[in-house]
């Protein structure tokens, strides 16, 4: 659903990395978040700040306690039935395998990108990153139940990594 990203203030907010299309809902009083390492977190506060949001979570007093979280993915638990065929989350792609049309494996996903023009797959590949962007004429199927992404990738996008 997004990053914790630096502290805002001293009373232990701190600004996130919005990757869900609800934050509005996602990140409501109360709402139980789960972070990379399996912490868990209750929000206690959210609140808009110049289009960034901020949210306070409790337990969570001071910017250092926030400085620790810093840069670690938020996630919770999501109601899979809800979704019509063809949907998913995005925290569903974490880990998918991404694969060319003829089978070669790229690597697998590590992190979405959200860009206000279109969203990236972050791939690992071999140690690399390559952004992939989310667009039809590239991503072929997502096949979230067998953890599997094929792609259709144009000349050169592969060959440039980070």
């Amino acid at each position: 659903m997004g990053r914790i990203g630096r502290a805002h203030g001293v009373l232990g907010e701190a600004t996130i990395e919005v990757q869900t299309d609800d934050p509005d809902i996602r990140f409501q009083i109360g709402n139980k978040l789960t972070l990379d390492d399996g912490k868990q977190l209750t929000i206690r506060s959210s609140r808009w700040h110049n289009q960034i949001l901020l949210l306070a979570f409790d337990g969570v007093t001071d910017r250092n306690q926030i400085e620790e979280l810093r840069d670690q993915l938020i996630s919770s638990d999501v109601d899979l039935d809800s979704l019509a065929p063809g949907e998913y989350h995005f925290q569903q792609l974490i880990g998918c395998e991404v694969f060319q049309q003829n089978g070669e494996l790229i690597g697998a996903v590590d992190e979405i990108v959200k860009l206000p023009g279109q969203d990236l797959l972050s791939v690992n590949r071999a140690g690399a990153q390559v952004l992939i962007p989310m667009v039809k004429q590239i991503i072929i199927e997502i096949d979230v139940l067998a953890k599997k992404i094929v792609v259709n990738p144009p000349e050169g996008l592969l060959d440039v990594a980070n």
